[in-house]
């Protein structure tokens, strides 16, 4: 009888290692889908902008050919997790770019349809934070329990591997030198 007990919790045990695994899985992808759309807002609102400010910034002209390239790559199906990561990080600074670009062309920042654009891009680019944060703490969370013991032996069982988290780019961690900017 005591071993029937033994056996009976050790397999519970097991059963809600397993669970928990599947629900840290699984909160992971939901949430990225979540991050996916977010990221389609965005790239669906790059080619408003880039047609909105291309004839003010032909001089510029690199820097939105680079945003319209890296929103191809962006959009080709199939990309893995790790790859939509790292677009995403070269979009952001890309469009960083066009925003500081925009501010030494006064007709085109004072453009009642560029503002729009500025303005919508903000706000989702503060959806995509918040989307990002949310990720970041169910990967941790994943990444925690395939890594921690007893866990870590259902999930190398199970051949779940770690997941990666969004960083910043170095140029984003720089402070803003607001001063180089109103004097551009």
């Amino acid at each position: 009888m005591t071993i029937l007990i033994i056996i009976a919790v050790a397999a519970l045990i097991l059963i809600l290692m397993y669970n928990s695994l599947i629900a840290k899985k699984n909160q992971v992808e939901n949430i990225f889908g979540g991050v996916d759309a977010v990221l389609k807002k965005r790239y669906d609102l790059i080619p408003n902008l880039v047609a909105s400010v291309s004839k003010y910034m032909e001089h510029e002209k690199s820097i939105l050919e680079n945003v319209t390239k890296l929103r191809s790559e962006a959009n080709k199906p199939g990309l893995s997790d790790k790859e939509k990561i790292e677009l995403d990080t070269k979009i952001t600074s890309a469009l960083g770019s066009i925003m500081v670009a925009v501010e030494n062309y006064p007709d085109l920042k004072a453009n009642e349809n560029v503002m729009n654009l500025q303005h919508n891009l903000t706000e989702i680019e503060s959806q995509i934070s918040a989307a990002r944060r949310a990720y970041n703490q169910a990967v941790t969370d994943y990444n925690n329990a395939i890594e921690m013991f007893p866990t870590n032996m259902m999930a190398s069982f199970m051949s779940l591997g770690k997941k990666d988290v969004f960083v910043i780019s170095e140029g984003e961690r720089k402070n803003v030198n607001v001063k180089e900017m109103f004097n551009s």
